[in-house]
């Protein structure tokens, strides 16, 4: 990026969903973090009655699995590109495309709101905390995950830790993105209002052929020019940390995902009867 160059957006720059197999990236990543995410969201009550927003899709296999699966009444699934999401249309599952940054980003009230792996690519994230959170109905509750980077400078210097720092950076640089600040979310969810807030840190493991490991060898290929424009690696650093994920002598851990939670206070009864529900149960229309 050129001096006087602003960063430009996920999915321009880097990852345009355009791209070839880019819906097949997304899902390895699903592979790897979606089970942990659908026991969160049904502890946290998310079944039958609850109206759910589910903010950047993706490909939308959160906003399916909540229906399938847990039985949710609705989910409204939001991107600034949805064409995966309507690739894969079933019914209760709707799509809106659209910014969240956007001042007339209004879609309506909501039992649950998530957003996973979607803040750390944006700026103002505190300001788009609270507009989520005044998105909840009383009783909701707001679901954030983005990535804990455990590449810091005392882990060992690996193949993996090499490229993963230098894909920080380039992220950083070329979109803006920034996990540095993802350990306060806990922080963000009490000043935004919400009540019963917790948070939890899964690690997949980095096992050869794994689901984890080929994200990121295709994250790392799709997102090689930005990582190259650090000056900390060359495309044989690169090809090389690749080649250490499929490997037996493999040592590291992956980023992990922070998942943290609030709920609006107010409300009745449980929306979805999970074992830490307390939403309203409301059935009103979808927006």
């Amino acid at each position: 990026m050129g001096p006087g160059q602003e960063p430009g957006r996920y999915g321009a720059r880097v990852f345009p969903p355009g791209a070839r197999g880019e819906d097949e990236r997304i899902d390895l990543g699903a592979l790897a973090y979606d089970d942990v995410t659908m026991a969160r969201l049904e502890r946290l009550g998310a079944g039958p009655g609850t109206h759910c927003l589910e903010v950047g899709a993706g490909t939308g296999t959160v906003a399916r699995r909540l229906i399938g699966e847990l039985g949710v009444e609705s989910v409204l699934a939001v991107d600034r590109d949805v064409r995966f999401v309507e690739a894969r249309a079933m019914p209760g599952l709707s799509a809106l495309r659209a910014d969240i940054t956007a001042d007339d980003f209004r879609p309506g009230s909501f039992d649950l709101v998530h957003a996973r792996f979607v803040l750390m690519h944006l700026p103002e994230r505190e300001r788009l905390v609270g507009r989520l959170a005044a998105l909840l109905r009383p009783g909701g509750v707001l679901v954030l995950g983005d990535a804990a980077d455990l590449t810091s400078h005392s882990a060992p210097v690996t193949p993996f830790t090499t490229v993963m720092r230098a894909m920080w950076q380039g992220l950083r640089t070329s979109i803006g993105t920034d996990v540095s600040w993802v350990a306060e979310y806990p922080d963000l969810l009490r000043t935004a209002g919400l009540t019963s807030v917790a948070a939890e840190v899964h690690v997949p493991p980095l096992e050869p052929g794994s689901a984890i490991s080929r994200f990121w060898a295709d994250t790392w290929n799709r997102s090689r020019a930005a990582m190259l424009a650090t000056g900390l690696v060359d495309d044989a650093a690169i090809d090389a940390g690749i080649r250490y994920l499929d490997a037996a002598d493999c040592a590291a851990l992956s980023p992990g995902l922070i998942t943290a939670w609030g709920r609006r206070p107010g409300g009745g009864g449980p929306a979805g009867g999970g074992t830490e529900a307390s939403g309203t149960g409301a059935a009103a229309p979808h927006p």
